[in-house]
């Protein structure tokens, strides 16, 4: 368990860094879309992956709900 939450906060501060966005605002990105819920259900693909993968994912997976 430890080991996915790590690696959801790996995904956030990438996402941060990528989109130049503040802890606080990717938070509440990834709340409102359900993003941790997206990162949970699909570790086993997404932690193999790379970074930049994991940041074009995460935004096509917010996108598609806006």
């Amino acid at each position: 368990m430890g080991e996915r939450i790590d690696f959801i906060v790996y995904c956030l501060e990438e996402y941060k860094s990528a989109k130049k966005m503040s802890g606080k605002e990717v938070i509440e990105l990834f709340n409102h879309y359900g993003v941790i819920d997206y990162i949970r259900k699909y570790y086993e693909s997404l932690h193999t992956t790379g970074s930049q993968y994991i940041v074009n994912d995460i935004q096509q997976y917010i996108s598609n709900r806006q």
